[in-house]
């Protein structure tokens, strides 16, 4: 499939959803980064923006990117409305074809799953290289399938999170694992819709 069907399927997807004006960030993402110092993060497949918009809130300067330009300037707009414009950067970029430039002491990647080819180990490993010594990628995936989600697959498989941080093949001298399980939560979705789901949570650390 082309760039041209991913970026009309993820369009699609967003323009679907309601435009809120408080989009909200990812739990995983908080519990991780309450106690850390702000400085750059790269969200990866920003989508909504509650991420980014979080982390900027908090000191953080966020290069936002996501595949549909629906998303990306949605987000712009947010920042904007809120008085982050200089702290957020949202870009519409196909991370099959390019990577953000740039070094980063947080790199997030929540929920990078898609119908379209997308070479997954070779994002997150481009991620891992572009931490700055000491920074932390944090890798959340889909272990469970929400009833809401856009992938109703019932053969869907979702890989470990070790499993996922093998497929990297990083140096273990330079990257290493702080923290991989699988987390239940409670999730919301449209329509305030509840449902118990599964996050499978990696989180790698650049030597210091």
């Amino acid at each position: 499939m082309s760039a041209t069907d991913a970026v009309t399927f993820w369009d699609g997807v967003y323009a679907a959803r309601p435009a809120s004006d408080a989009p909200r960030p990812n739990v995983r993402l908080v519990e991780t980064v309450c106690d850390l110092s702000p400085s750059d993060a790269l969200d990866l497949g920003s989508g909504s923006g509650g991420d980014a918009l979080w982390l900027a809130r908090r000191g953080w300067r966020v290069t936002a990117a996501d595949v549909s330009g629906v998303a990306a300037e949605r987000l712009a707009g947010h920042a904007r409305a809120h008085g982050l414009g200089d702290r957020v950067d949202a870009l519409r970029l196909d991370l099959r074809a390019s990577f953000p430039e740039g070094r980063f002491d947080l790199v997030c990647a929540h929920y990078l799953h898609t119908p379209f080819d997308l070479d997954r180990a070779a994002v997150l490993r481009a991620a891992a290289h572009a931490l700055r010594p000491g920074g932390r990628l944090l890798v959340v995936d889909h272990g469970s399938t929400a009833p809401w989600s856009w992938d109703q697959d019932p053969d869907v498989r979702y890989p470990a999170p070790r499993e996922v941080a093998a497929g990297l093949g990083l140096d273990p001298a330079t990257w290493r694992v702080e923290r991989a399980e699988a987390a239940r939560r409670t999730a919301t979705g449209p329509g305030g819709r509840t449902a118990e789901v599964v996050d499978h949570v990696l989180l790698v650390r650049r030597a210091g």
